[in-house]
């Protein structure tokens, strides 16, 4: 069975965002797509919609270790799950922005955010005010350099949630919870309650805002 350039396997037509069209064709029709250069941009885009599932997911998790109640696995793991949903869903969050005009906000945001990510990790496991075995930094300096990744991490939403306010993509007012979030999270170790478990809340309301946004957007066939 063989497939026409404008229509997909089923027969009907092919439609295709415009924010997509562009980047292949040829001069005279740079608005059409072949329909296997489109299938494959719908699977990144609906990918990166379904994958905004994970911020909710992770503002569950992060809001559990702020109320300090225990776990059968501990605090650890589900700091680590939690970690890798947030940079799951920061990365999906920009993907779903790359086709509109806060996308160059949107990326920052992105790598800003994987660095906070990186500063974080290696500090997950250290409780606070203590330094790891045969580190060169103090207590103190631990201390400076956590804070350093929350509000490096901070920025990353705040670049994001400032990306969606912007992007007339989806609702703007997740893009407000979004930042609010951003100054929760950018807080750090200086945080006290009930900020952090404010901060998870509005995280959890923005993330299912745009995670439910997301998958209304994903085109039917």
């Amino acid at each position: 069975m063989s497939i026409s350039h404008h229509r997909t396997a089923s027969g009907r037509p092919l439609r295709v965002a415009p924010a997509w069209v562009g980047a292949a064709g040829t001069a005279d029709k740079d608005h059409l797509l072949p329909v296997r250069e489109a299938v494959w941009i719908w699977s990144v885009r609906r990918y990166a919609r379904l994958a905004l599932w994970a911020l909710p997911a992770a503002a569950v998790l992060d809001g559990w270790l702020t109320l300090g109640i225990d776990t059968p696995p501990g605090p650890l793991p589900v700091a680590l799950a939690a970690d890798w949903l947030t940079v799951l869903a920061m990365i999906a969050l920009a993907g779903l922005l790359a086709g509109t005009r806060t996308r160059r906000s949107a990326i920052t945001g992105l790598l800003i955010g994987l660095a906070g990510a990186m500063l974080t990790l290696p500090l997950a496991a250290l409780p606070p005010g203590a330094a790891a075995s045969g580190a060169s930094l103090s207590p103190d300096q631990m201390q400076h350099a956590a804070t350093v990744a929350a509000v490096t991490t901070g920025a990353g939403w705040l670049l994001l949630g400032w990306a969606v306010f912007r992007s007339k993509l989806v609702n703007p007012a997740d893009g407000i919870l979004l930042m609010l979030a951003a100054a929760a999270i950018g807080a750090g170790v200086y945080a006290r309650q009930p900020l952090p478990t404010v901060g998870a809340l509005l995280l959890l309301a923005a993330g299912t805002g745009l995670a439910w946004t997301g998958a209304r957007l994903i085109p039917r066939h």
